[in-house]
């Protein structure tokens, strides 16, 4: 399966649809590149609100995007302001205003919005309803210590908490319906908002409401297909679907301990697409379904119960947020979030968005500078994404930053950024496609057994992963008799491997273990942790792509166990895959230059550590722009190697790097001295 043979799929029926390159159109046969910039209407004045959408046009963006905050709109249960009292809340004008404008319009009703409002965006008396709260094992309310208040989650699985939220989506639905393609400029809806448990996401903050319990029995019900089942995968011989209970706390001793912990940390990945489907119903319920829908996750999603196959259930496509500075440590979170996120796209010829790309800073969190923010948006881009959100475009209360000021004045920076989308639009970016041969993949067991046994209790995954930091820094260091330490022994296996890969400018992603098939179209070779165990239907995945010639490496041992970390009546027959125990890191080195030239994988080193380079080509697979990366804070001179396509460059961003060279190392060489400034990335096209 090629991506590029994806993206010459027939475009949906639909008067609106997603499609690889943006927004689809089919009353005008348009695709609309997916750029979009971030205002909040109830935050400004509508004086201003004219001015901030020419200054958000004026920059390139071809979308506006704002929540529809519910806390805010409701004046009392079952009362809503859309603007009769406060003009500030007339959401209607608003969008009406961006149709004026051609600007198209993507709406985030919530649930869920954040947005730095307190409570989240949710009405105070949703989260003071007790039926509505989330709880913990003790059946307390589980609190977020956020500022300016702390309040108490609701819960994913409550149906009261549901039936508001059908409420309130009925109330916009009433306002926002009439104003959806083709009747008005709406032409996306998002579906609740960083949905990782209210970032109460630790594997035994919650969910433990009746609600979530009963749902998690019936998860059990569809999981196991009797009692017997049931007794024997958790080693509890007088469960029943009826009585069966969820761990409270981490207490597995041995690996036959572990079924139960990682069934729930697998049912809070069901819990929140479940309620996902609900909503989704809802809004449809609301006549609000017929453009595109999405989900965004947060930061550290890779360490959270979110899970993008599953979410396809629920979503057209989800999207990442990223509020990253410019360095080594956070462009290697980049790169690994957005390769994952770009192949798992491809594979249903949908964009790779970043449903938040973060131009300024909250007060609250550490503070990004204009260099941190572009630099994060380019490497990004660099990396597969297509689409991209800026937010905040427009400034607001309690954000810093922004391009464009409260009053639709643009700052310096606005400059920057409409310079980028004036080159990405000459050069038709969203046709183009990094090719990257290799694929690292995480299986999803491997995910849940990191989160089970993650060691600093109310501290959660997410916020070690966010700080840059590993599994070896937070995971118990237990082997539970698998023979290794195994989320440990997974990461270290696929970080050698990255490293190898950087040294020698091979291009690969990373790539989620459910539903590989659709994250492989164009991978010649897959390096595949299987520390521990690994899911039955991963591995026929593997067998599959095998067969299929694509050469598959595994390790740090053969996989004798399924994905809930039992053994196995029949081991996995290994034959003709390639396992390595890789004990010694150099081991992965001398595996990618036997594998580089047996399969031809192109590479592009760079002589400078740190220093990182990204082709993107055509249909015909033609180089047209290449990337050059220096997260460093220092200038450097770098030597890139682009391989025989590529004959000459020409900077896209020439204002950006001022006088900043670029030569060939020889006449005839297709080796380039190339000059990047610190923390910057350059773009080039190639001529």
């Amino acid at each position: 399966m090629n991506p590029r043979n994806l993206r010459s799929e027939s475009l949906s029926s639909k008067i609106v649809s997603i499609h690889a390159e943006g927004i689809y159109l089919a009353d005008k046969d348009e695709k609309i590149p997916l750029w979009a910039g971030a205002m909040h209407y109830w935050r400004h004045s509508p004086e201003d609100w004219g001015a901030c959408l020419d200054a958000v046009k004026a920059m390139g963006l071809r979308l506006v995007d704002t929540y529809v905050p519910w806390g805010v709109h409701e004046t009392a249960q079952d009362a809503f302001d859309f603007g009769q009292r406060d003009a500030h809340l007339d959401v209607a004008r608003f969008v009406r205003l961006a149709a004026e404008r051609e600007l198209y319009v993507i709406v985030r009703p919530g649930p869920h919005i954040n947005a730095e409002l307190t409570f989240f965006g949710l009405p105070e008396r949703i989260v003071w309803n007790r039926d509505c709260q989330a709880r913990a094992p003790r059946n307390h309310p589980v609190i977020l210590p956020m500022v300016p208040k702390a309040f108490p989650v609701p819960s994913y699985a409550s149906n009261v908490f549901h039936d508001e939220v059908a409420l309130w989506f009925d109330a916009c639905g009433k306002v926002l319906s009439p104003l959806l393609y083709p009747r008005g400029p709406i032409v996306m809806m998002q579906v609740d908002n960083e949905g990782a448990l209210y970032f109460r996401d630790g594997p035994y903050d919650s969910d433990y409401h009746p609600d979530a319990i009963a749902l998690f029995r019936n998860f059990l019900r569809s999981k196991y297909a009797t009692v017997a089942e049931l007794r024997e995968a958790w080693g509890e011989p007088n469960a029943t679907f009826r009585t069966v209970s969820p761990p409270v706390r981490f207490d597995a001793t041995e690996s036959r301990d572990l079924a139960r912990h990682l069934d729930w940390m697998e049912f809070h990945e069901h819990l929140i697409v479940h309620a996902m489907g609900r909503f989704a119903q809802s809004l449809e319920n609301a006549d609000l379904s017929s453009v595109p829908t999405y989900h965004n996750f947060p930061p550290g999603e890779s360490t959270t119960p979110l899970n993008a196959e599953r979410f396809k259930q629920a979503v057209d496509f989800v999207g990442l947020d990223y509020y990253h500075a410019a360095n080594p440590r956070h462009h290697r979170m980049i790169l690994r979030r957005t390769t994952e996120l770009a192949v798992h796209s491809e594979g249903f010829c949908v964009p790779a968005y970043g449903a938040e790309v973060g131009a300024g800073f909250s007060p609250i969190f550490p503070p990004l500078d204009d260099k941190d923010t572009f630099y994060t948006l380019m490497c990004a881009l660099a990396y597969g994404l297509r689409g991209f959100n800026l937010y905040m475009a427009v400034d607001r209360d309690r954000w810093v930053g922004a391009p464009i000021d409260v009053h639709g004045i643009p700052r310096r920076v606005a400059d920057e950024y409409h310079a980028l989308l004036h080159a990405l639009a000459r050069v038709k970016f969203t046709t183009l496609f990094r090719r990257a041969p290799v694929r690292l993949v995480v299986p999803r067991a491997l995910r849940r057994l990191a989160r089970a046994t993650h060691a600093f209790g109310p501290v959660t995954p997410s916020a070690f992963n966010i700080a840059g930091l590993g599994l070896i820094d937070s995971c118990l260091e237990d082997d539970f008799g698998l023979g290794n330490v195994a989320p440990i022994a997974g990461e270290s296996l696929l970080r050698a491997f990255e490293e190898a890969l950087l040294t020698r400018g091979i291009p690969f992603a990373y790539a989620g273990g459910e539903g590989l098939e659709m994250s492989i179209g164009d991978a010649s070779w897959i390096v595949c942790a299987t520390a521990g165990g690994i899911e039955q239907e991963l591995f026929a995945q593997l067998r599959k792509a095998q067969k299929n010639g694509i050469v598959v490496t595994m390790g740090p041992n053969v996989p004798n166990r399924d994905g809930s970390m039992r053994n196995l009546d029949v081991p996995h027959d290994v034959q003709g895959f390639h396992v390595v125990a890789l004990e010694d890191p150099a081991e992965a080195d001398s595996l990618v230059a036997r594998w580089a030239k047996e399969l031809h994988l192109p590479a592009y080193p760079v002589d400078i550590p740190d220093v990182y380079v990204a082709i993107h080509e055509d249909a015909k697979g033609t180089p047209k722009i290449v990337f050059v990366m220096n997260p460093t804070d220092k200038i450097v001179t770098a030597t890139v190697e682009l391989g025989n396509a590529v004959n000459a460059l020409e900077d896209l961003l020439p204002r950006a790097h001022m006088a900043a060279r670029i030569e060939r190392t020889e006449p005839h060489s297709r080796a380039f001295v190339v000059e990047v400034l610190a923390r910057t990335v350059r773009m080039f096209s190639v001529t």
